[in-house]
């Protein structure tokens, strides 16, 4: 199949470019990092003040196609605490900023997300430690977004991290049924069921129709 459009990934997440490449392989497109668009210098990245991973997910892809010239594929994801309100929410990869100012690797921010969050539900019951991972995708070109798609998984939020395999919430994201986290699944079945792998798969259906329609 010829690629005839190069998709670039408006994040550095390297969790979340294997996770998206692996199920857009095939499409005929080429992914791109964002690195390869900034050899003059680091794109900034964008503020994100929309109320909903939606606003967000298309801030995102309009801004990194403007400074790309790219079409550009946003995700905001996230995790809702059912106990908390629905918190972390949009702000799930920033709840711990109070705790970890400043420049951290990834690593030490999801460290510090995770013991936040386990404070939070000290001493609630496993009952009401209900949650759901939400993902929004949105591409765009430099003028409009082109396309979005969004799902979601339930869950519950454990009392310990358990697995590897994973990055942020998955190490406490508990699967009842299969008896193990997010982190402890591995990458094929993990996207199979994951709220990122089906939101990417109503996605790419929907990005074979938009190129199926392009000169």
């Amino acid at each position: 199949m010829s690629t005839r459009h190069t998709i670039v990934l408006a994040t550095r997440n390297a969790g979340k470019i294997r996770e998206i490449s692996a199920v857009l392989s095939g499409l005929g497109v080429r992914i791109a990092p964002l690195e390869e668009f900034s050899k003059s210098g680091e794109i900034a990245e964008p503020a994100e003040h929309g109320a909903t991973f939606a606003d967000n997910a298309r801030d995102k892809a309009l801004y990194y196609a403007r400074a790309t010239g790219q079409w550009c594929l946003a995700d905001d994801s996230g995790l809702a605490v059912d106990a908390l309100g629905g918190a972390p929410g949009v702000h799930s990869a920033r709840y711990a900023d109070d705790e970890c100012p400043g420049k951290h690797d990834r690593a030490a921010i999801d460290r510090a997300n995770n013991a936040k969050l386990l404070r939070a539900l000290h001493g609630i019951s496993d009952e009401r430690r209900t949650a759901r991972f939400i993902c929004h995708l949105a591409l765009a070109d430099p003028e409009r977004v082109l396309i979005e798609a969004r799902d979601s998984v339930e869950g519950r939020i454990g009392h310990v991290e358990k697995g590897a395999n994973g990055f942020g919430y998955d190490p406490l994201f508990y699967f009842p049924e299969k008896g193990r986290t997010t982190a402890e699944l591995p990458d094929d079945e993990k996207n199979l069921i994951s709220h990122r792998g089906k939101a990417l798969r109503k996605f790419a259906a929907m990005l074979a129709d938009l190129l199926a329609k392009q000169p």
